[in-house]
């Protein structure tokens, strides 16, 4: 199994930056790719950026492009996922889930539990 758990939300105004980390353990080898997605009150979740761990190819939502950014970092045998949010919006605010998948599945396998990142006006 694999174990991820989100920080780094919290409260900004409109214009500002916040960095989010995701935190794995567990059988992290097979993770192919790391994703974040979100999820606003009434609304579905939807894909925010993944990276793929091998080849550090990255996808992003159009809503998103230029202003966030997905990365990963390895050390001590440990890798945390980021997400760089910069010039956030009030449309950003939302419950932001990271999320893992092998290279096998279609689907995201692994979650965390989520981090609040609200973006007043």
């Amino acid at each position: 199994q694999v174990q991820l758990v989100e920080s780094g939300g919290g409260l900004v105004q409109a214009g500002g930056s916040l960095r989010l980390s995701c935190a794995t353990s567990g059988r992290t080898l097979i993770i192919y790719r790391m994703g974040w997605f979100r999820q606003a009150p009434g609304k579905e979740r939807q894909f925010v950026a993944a990276i793929n761990w091998k080849d550090a190819n990255t996808y992003y939502a159009d809503s998103v492009k230029g202003r966030f950014t997905i990365s990963t970092d390895n050390a001590n045998n440990k890798t945390t996922g980021y997400l760089q949010m910069n010039s956030l919006k009030p449309e950003d605010t939302a419950n932001y889930y990271c999320a893992a998948k092998t290279e096998y599945t279609r689907n995201y396998r692994y979650w965390g539990q989520g981090t609040q990142v609200t973006v007043s006006s």
